[in-house]
């Protein structure tokens, strides 16, 4: 049975989540990680740098810019490291993968769909009744 594929008979393809699954640890250079002083002050490095770019990413949650993309880069840099960031990163990226997936279910992008349509109406009226009854003035300047 042939499926299309240049690969022998009984040789599986490998899948997304195989390849996905790199071993936890540390990713340092094995000259590194041989002697155990440089590898503690890799570790100390590698956790700075991870600490400032995560503490730019919170600061730009209430600002201008990509908060959560520079909070994923430095949870990122930590994963180069640390076993637990490693974790949390994989489970970060099941739970969005899982979340697109929903996402594009089509029930589920009907129903997006019609509650942001509703949601559109709502704001539409609302803007309406506003206009009708104050007319296009600021409302710092309303004077009643």
């Amino acid at each position: 049975m042939n499926t299309g594929s240049n690969e022998p008979a009984g040789v599986a393809e490998p899948t997304v989540a195989a390849d996905a699954e790199q071993p936890l640890g540390s990713r340092a250079p094995q000259y590194i990680q041989a002697r155990k002083a440089l590898h503690l002050s890799w570790q100390v490095g590698v956790f700075v740098v991870g600490l400032a770019v995560v503490v730019a990413g919170i600061i730009m949650l209430p600002l201008p810019g990509p908060g959560w993309l520079v909070i994923f880069g430095g949870m990122a840099i930590w994963a180069t490291e640390f076993v637990w960031a490693q974790l949390v990163l994989r489970w970060t990226k099941r739970k969005v993968t899982e979340a697109a997936q929903r996402a594009l279910d089509p029930k589920v992008r009907r129903r997006n769909i019609i509650l942001t349509t509703i949601g559109l109406v709502i704001v539409a009226v609302l803007v309406a009744i506003y206009v009708w009854k104050f007319g296009i003035t600021m409302p710092w300047k309303i004077e009643e």
